[in-house]
Formats: C-alpha cells, structure tokens, sequence
C-alpha cells in the first residue's frame, strides 16, 4: 500500500520522551536530542523529516514500533499513549455508539458510565499524548525557521515550501488545541515563542478559541489550495473544514453562536472540489487512500510502516472475536494477535437506522446490552477492517493499512444543514436539503429514502443523522454536549450514568478533569469544576 514518506521518515530533534508526572512542564520543555539542530536543518530534507514528526505523532507512540523507544515514558503504549485509541476512547465509549467489556481495566468502567476522575488513566494518557503534539510543533517552529533555510542556502523553491511546512506545524498545533479546548475545556498553553522551562499558564476555554481562530485565519493562505499536497498532508481545506467544525460548537465553548461562520466555511470546502465516495463502505477499508475524494485531511497508517496498537488496527480488533467473524463469514483483514473483542454498539445507536440503510455495518443476535462484560451482547461493528475493496488482505496480518479520516466531505454537508437550521445565514435551505440527501441516496441506493423538504427535518433529525453517517469516527461526544444530551436526561441510552436502563449524571462531565498529575505537577493549574 502505498503511503507518502513524510510518515516514515524521522530525525532525531523532535524525539522528545516526555515523563509523566510533569507533563505540562515538559510542554514548555525545549527537546532533548542526540543530533544537534545545526546538523538537522541543514538540510531541506531535514526540514521535512522533522515535519514528520509532527505528523507521525497522530500515528505513532513512538520510534520504534509498535512499541519501543516510547514518545511518553511511562504510559503502555498499547493501552494508553496512542492519539486515535484515546480519541475514541474519550468521545465514543461514553456514549450511545460504543460500550468496552474490558471491566478488569482501571478506568473502562468510569468512560463507560460518565463517571470520570482526575486519575483515569486513559483520560489523562490521552492527555498526556495531545499535549506531546504541542510540543512537537512547538519544537519545529522554533528550530525550523525560514531565517535558518536562507542563511543555509536553500533554494528560492525550497523556502517556498518550508513556509508550507510551518503553516503545517501550525495547523497540526491548532487541531490538537481544539481537542484540548473541546475535551478539557481550559488546558495548559505554550507556543514557540514561550519562555523556555517555566510551568505554562492555563488558558480558558474562549481564549484558546480566539487563539486557534485567529492561527487558522492566518495560515489559510499560507498552504496549498485544496487538493494540492501529499496524501495525508494539511491544505487550506483543512483549515476550512477545522474553521466550519470550531464554529458549529462555538456557543459551547464560548457562549457566543457562530453558525453564519460554520456555513461560510463549511462552503468553502463543499465548493473546493471534493465528492462523495460512490460506496460508503470502501470509505472504510485498507486501501481507502486510492481513488478517494471524500476525505479531506487523514491519519495514515500502513501495516508495515506504521505499527502500533492503537489506530484502526484498534479500532478493528476491538469490534471483532474470531467466532464472531466466523459466525458472520466477516474478513476483517487481521489474523494475527487479532480479534480483541472490547467494543460493541448499543441499541441507542443501531435503532437509528431504518432497513436497507447501507451504513448499517453491523452483526450480532442480542442487541440488548444486559451484561457489559458479554460480549455477543450488543451488536459489533464491522465498519472499519484492514482488507481492500476487492476482498484482498492489507499489507501486514497484525498491523491495519485502513486510513483515518480526520475530516470528510460528509461532515461538511452536515455541518452546513445544522447551521442554517440553527439560524445562520449565508447560506439557502435549498442547499442543505440538497447535501442531505446526497448523503441519503448513498445510504439507501436511490431517492427513496430522501427528505421531503429541509423544513420537515428537524435539529434531532440532524444529530440522529449526524450519527448514522459518523459513527466511531470520534464526533459523539462532541455532538451530544452541542445538543444538551451528553450528560441530561433529554436523551437517555442504555448504560448512561452505569446502569442498565441509563439515568443522567452531572452537567460537569460534559468536559473532562486534567489528571491530577498535572494538578499537582503545575501551581498554574486550576482544576475543572466538580472534580
């Protein structure tokens, strides 16, 4: 399968271990390196190889995979220190759309009850793993300046791109600090331009949305237009579809709507050339990277390249046992050390779809979920499997070649309807309706299925299809807290709250704590409210 090299190709000056412990101190912590930066970046091709890292990041714990030379000392790296496992571990297994067996781990129960605590070791593992990507970035822009390729001799081409890359770095920086916003509400913050070794101040939930608005507004025109760049690599629809996404839940992080600007941007990435995949399903597998025009920006992963244990080789051995498979005659792609059998679907989430809907990729016998440590109860999914559209296993047995899409054109459509239906303006309820139901006659084969007109389509209609077309792909939570359910009783689900029939839990858990660690690590630090 073939994947850019930016992913496999490192240098040693952003190899940072961080220790946990003091992880917001490492945040402002200039990296430790065997190499000097002399040495590195006097290269263009060391420019790029340190940009990897950047991005490798999302996709690696580490240096040597899948696990070794760790990014973070002290966290499993299987369990704890990957981006995509923890990602979906903090916006998916609280809600509806996925339960975890695994009771015997410390903190499962507590993600899948909303009860979490300040020293949940995968909330404050996923923590620990954005906070390393600010630091990352933060590492290349200050070492990899535009100064250093001139006085360096690079070619009028080569500063040209090393702009590209630091408006990269930027990006990348900007999306982990969204997640932090969006996850922990009011983290630590360090740019390049910090004081070096000194504990970071905290930020507030609408001071970072200023900062990461205002970043995003001023590198749109320093990447390549859309389409433009390697597979994998950020262009200005990324920053579009971020910008659209940022809007859509501003009212939740600042208190201020901002729905006229998510469709302005949500527009801009509709118009930008981009199309629906022809089969929702290839949209999941091993060699999603080819003949693709739905995804936006992707998390890469290649079975022999790429190894970890978190990604989509996680996300397809945790949906799947071998006598599942068998039962259902699946090929999920991985037969070795495969078939984890940790997460399945509730009934909150596969009683959303209508029959012959053909996002619905699901197999099981007891929809009903009465014993959280069953298995075969509740319905798994076979969304994402490591094998390509014409039946043939990926490149490695253990290892998944499947992309992750971080944004796609079907989540541009419908951030675009929600807007116009919350108020916004700029935009036509003509165009909604249409994006709709392009989305419905994928689903469905036809018009059959198609909405009427848009002003039958309501809010809940909206999220009820915001999670048929984008489950398991880490949107969930964030959806549910815009809509006022992730914690209240306007909507309950199966297991909400920790038991059977589900019950609503405190309005504190719609963000998560800082670990404890941090608390005590930094006097800078407030923790959330509640916790």
């Amino acid at each position: 399968m073939k994947k850019i090299n930016l992913y496999i190709k490192f240098v040693c000056v952003s190899l940072a271990v961080l220790m946990l412990g003091s992880c917001t101190d490492d945040l402002n912590r200039f990296p430790i390196n065997d190499s000097t930066d002399e040495e590195v970046y006097s290269t263009f091709d060391g420019y790029k190889g340190s940009l990897a890292k950047v991005y490798a990041g999302y996709t690696l714990t580490g240096n040597q995979g899948p696990a070794g030379s760790p990014d973070i000392s002290g966290l499993d790296e299987g369990t704890y220190a990957d981006f995509i496992r923890g990602f979906f571990n903090v916006q998916e297994v609280p809600t509806d759309e996925a339960k975890c067996i695994w009771l015997q781990d410390t903190g499962i129960p507590g993600l899948n009850a909303i009860n979490f605590s300040s020293d949940n070791p995968f909330v404050s593992g996923f923590y620990n793993r954005c906070v390393v990507h600010v630091m990352f970035a933060n590492a290349f822009l200050r070492l990899a300046t535009e100064e250093r390729a001139a006085s360096n001799g690079f070619s009028a081409e080569e500063i040209t791109e090393v702009k590209h890359f630091r408006a990269e770095s930027r990006f990348l920086r900007a999306f982990q600090y969204w997640v932090l916003m969006d996850v922990f509400g009011n983290p630590p913050f360090v740019d390049e331009n910090s004081e070096l070794d000194v504990a970071p101040p905290q930020i507030s939930r609408s001071d970072l949305f200023k900062y990461i608005e205002t970043e995003l507004l001023d590198i749109e025109n320093q990447l390549p237009e859309p389409r433009q760049n390697e597979y994998g690599r950020a262009d200005q629809a990324a920053v579009w579809a971020l910008l659209a996404r940022l809007y859509l839940n501003a009212e939740v992080y600042t208190g201020q709507a901002r729905y006229t600007e998510a469709i302005t941007y949500s527009k801009k990435v509709i118009d930008a050339g981009f199309s629906l995949k022809d089969n929702y399903e290839h949209l999941f597998l091993a060699d999603n990277n080819l003949d693709n025009n739905e995804i936006i920006l992707s998390i890469n992963y290649d079975g022999v390249r790429t190894q970890n244990y978190g990604g989509t080789t996680f996300l397809i051995n945790c949906s799947f046992n071998t006598v599942l498979a068998n039962d259902y005659g699946l090929n999920y792609g991985l037969t070795d050390n495969a078939g984890w059998a940790g997460n399945r679907a509730t009934k909150g989430l596969t009683d959303r779809f209508d029959n012959n809907d053909k996002r619905f990729l699901f197999v099981g016998d007891e929809p009903e979920m009465a014993d959280l440590t069953n298995f075969r109860q509740g319905l798994a999914t076979y969304k994402y499997r490591n094998i390509t559209k014409s039946g043939t296993v990926g490149s490695h047995v253990r290892y998944a070649d499947t992309d992750f899409p971080l944004f796609r054109l079907a989540e541009m459509y419908l951030i675009y309807a929600e807007a116009i239906k919350r108020g916004g303006t700029g935009g036509s309820e003509a165009n909604a309706l249409t994006y709709m139901n392009l989305l419905r006659q994928r689903a469905f084969g036809d018009t059959s299925e198609n909405y009427g007109s848009f002003g039958a389509v309501t809010l809940d209609e909206i999220l009820n299809e915001r999670s048929r077309e984008l489950y398991w792909e880490c949107h969930r939570r964030t959806d549910l807290v815009r809509f006022g359910m992730f914690t209240t009783a306007r909507y309950i689900w199966p297991w909400k709250g920790g038991i059977a029939d589900g019950r609503s839990v405190s309005s504190h858990y719609n963000i998560y704590p800082i670990p404890s660690s941090d608390i005590m690590a930094n006097p800078n630090l407030r923790q959330n409210p509640n916790y």
